[in-house]
């Protein structure tokens, strides 16, 4: 899984969910938002890393019984254990929140191993403490039932399915207050730059706004005199 570099996560770091979904649809990518997903905890630094995953399938008594968590190569155990410093463990449980996909134990170990959080399109158990954790994590809601009750832990850094988006591995994992976003790999370097530049005119259009300017020419800026004004607000911020 390559790593993307420091400069491109510090500039993810700096830019919204919003911003970026922007920049996706302006390629033609209209569905990398992960539905019905939700930060445990608002106010968390923005979450950025690549992405290593983990799928679940529907559990099987016969060959998911409490005992199965005895075996060292469990799929979510390992998964924990081998998630890249730096990446974001996504989870496919099926869009089914009613066993967990993971606790507080699980979560500590990956925040300790310095992973950069935990995306389930399902829901984590122990809720309270995860979110209370320095460290983000995203869910649907909360549950207090062991994944073994519905989800068989079955693949490791698979392309996968979560919240209804395709999440293959080393893909860019951004989430913020708003929710989740993943970004494929191989243009995250430009969608960073792109982000950052529209970041940079919302903010000019944000004080123009604030100050009593109309939005009509301003945003988007079908007026020249508007652009030619963020030209030289930008020289102003830099002298």
């Amino acid at each position: 899984m390559g790593a993307i570099s420091e400069n491109t996560r510090s500039i993810l770091q700096s830019v919204s969910t919003a911003t970026v979904a922007t920049a996706l649809f302006k390629r033609g990518l209209k569905n990398q938002f992960i539905q019905g997903i939700e930060p445990l905890k608002k106010g968390k630094p923005t979450m950025v890393g690549e992405a290593f995953t983990l799928r679940y399938i529907p559990a099987r008594e016969d060959l998911n019984p409490i005992t199965i968590f005895q075996d060292p190569n469990h799929p979510q155990r390992v998964a924990v254990e081998t998630c890249p410093e730096g990446a974001v463990l996504v989870m496919d449980s099926r869009k089914n929140a009613r066993a967990a996909s993971a606790g507080s134990i699980l979560v500590t170990r990956l925040m300790v191993r310095k992973a950069a959080g935990i995306v389930t399109d399902g829901g984590f158990r122990d809720s309270a403490e995860i979110a209370e954790l320095p460290f983000p994590a995203f869910h649907q809601r909360p549950s207090a039932p062991t994944n073994l009750t519905l989800h068989q832990a079955i693949d490791i850094n698979v392309p996968i399915a979560c919240g209804d988006v395709a999440v293959f591995p080393g893909d860019i994992i951004l989430g913020d207050d708003d929710g989740v976003m993943v970004i494929p790999a191989a243009i995250a370097d430009d969608i960073a730059i792109e982000c950052q530049n529209m970041t940079l005119f919302e903010d000019f259009v944000l004080e123009k706004v604030r100050n009593g300017q109309s939005i009509i020419g301003l945003y988007p800026p079908t007026n020249p005199e508007h652009l030619a004004a963020f030209e030289l607000w930008k020289t102003l911020r830099t002298d």
